[in-house]
């Protein structure tokens, strides 16, 4: 008996270990899966972790000259402040464009400041504060350009400093570009040379001439072999050639400054010199 069932239990051994060497090939379909997600916070983000962004380019259409255009825009201005206050307009419109940067400047956009006139003990209107010598500075704002216009010819006539620049002649935008400066208007020592060539550059002169008599401007064409004169006033008789070698110039040199095509010149007609 104990032999039957020792023999049975070998055979239930043999076939269970045969059948547990078989591959078991499991029909239910996999599960994939999801990668890991890091949240990390943009603070902590390095550049490299950011998608490139090309940046878009506008074309922009620039004005070639803005400064002729501020000029032409200003200059009736400028000769009614010479005539009222005896300012050279040639010295205001110069000045205009070099504080405001032909208009464009943040002072100017944003105040109608166009000559860099800060707000100084006495001033009851209103201000805005820029940056310039120092940080946050107090400068003057005005509703129109036109008042700040006037405003300059009253601040130059009111101060004390600038009394001996009244003493020169209307035609003499040098020796106010110096007196600027020596006045101290400005601190930059280059501020009469850029004022100069603003002037020479574009033939600003012609307006202090502006509402002149005929007398008037033989005399100061009589000025200019003493003093600082720039302009020539064409007179009947007059050539390219008579004026050039009457100032001891060339003629051609005397064709560049006044951007001439031709020979031809009329009665009247204002003629740069340097």
């Amino acid at each position: 008996m104990k032999l039957k069932v020792f023999l049975l239990a070998c055979v239930v051994f043999f076939i269970t270990s045969c059948g547990s060497n078989k591959k078991v090939v499991s029909t239910s379909p996999k599960v994939l899966k999801a990668p890991e997600v890091i949240n990390t916070p943009v603070t902590e983000m390095t550049p490299s972790d950011l998608p490139e962004i090309k940046p878009i380019v506008k074309k922009v259409q620039v004005n070639s000259d803005k400064t002729q255009a501020y000029i032409n825009k200003f200059a009736a201005i400028a000769i009614r402040e010479m005539h009222a206050y005896k300012i050279p307009a040639s010295i205001t419109l110069a000045q205009g464009v070099l504080e405001s940067g032909s208009g464009r400047s943040l002072l100017a956009m944003r105040s109608n400041n166009h000559f860099g006139i800060k707000c100084h003990r006495g001033w009851k209107g209103k201000s805005v504060t820029h940056d310039d010598d120092e940080i946050g500075e107090c400068f003057r704002k005005y509703k129109y350009p036109e008042v700040s216009y006037e405003d300059h010819s009253k601040f130059l006539t009111s101060r004390k400093r600038y009394a001996k620049l009244f003493q020169l002649k209307i035609t003499d935008y040098r020796g106010w570009a110096y007196g600027l400066k020596k006045a101290g208007y400005a601190t930059d020592r280059k501020y009469p040379n850029k004022l100069i060539a603003i002037i020479k550059k574009y033939n600003l002169a012609q307006y202090d001439l502006a509402g002149k008599q005929p007398d008037e401007v033989v005399e100061y064409k009589d000025d200019w072999e003493h003093e600082h004169q720039a302009i020539h006033k064409v007179i009947k008789g007059d050539t390219l050639y008579s004026i050039a070698k009457r100032y001891k110039m060339a003629v051609k040199e005397l064709k560049r400054l006044n951007r001439l095509d031709s020979n031809t010149i009329s009665i009247g007609q204002d003629l740069l010199l340097e």
